[in-house]
């Protein structure tokens, strides 16, 4: 379920052409990834701001800093999640194989 929903993020990233930074702070907004199209200008709404400069400053309003304090990429925080998931299934099976 996860890496779907990170697969999802990596899409709107090339499609709407958001920086890692930008896609972690649409994440932490809480913003989904597959309805930022709505809220990005078109040409047939000038007054609209660019989806970018949009997320950039919703989070200044939330957070009140500027961006996020560290900023991982998509792709790296798959290899972290997947790397703890690992070191969790393998300290459960040696409790496993020390208590059965």
């Amino acid at each position: 379920m996860a890496s779907k929903n990170l697969a999802d993020w990596i899409a709107a990233r090339k499609r709407h052409g958001l920086s890692h930074a930008q896609v972690q702070m649409a994440r932490e907004l809480g913003m989904n990834p597959s309805s930022l199209g709505k809220l990005d200008n078109h040409r047939q709404e000038p007054w609209k701001a660019p989806l970018p400069q949009f997320i950039e400053r919703l989070y200044v309003e939330r957070f009140g800093r500027e961006r996020p304090e560290v900023v991982l990429s998509i792709e790296e925080r798959m290899r972290a999640t997947d790397t703890k998931k690992a070191e969790k299934r393998a300290r459960r099976l040696a409790l496993r194989k020390r208590t059965g």
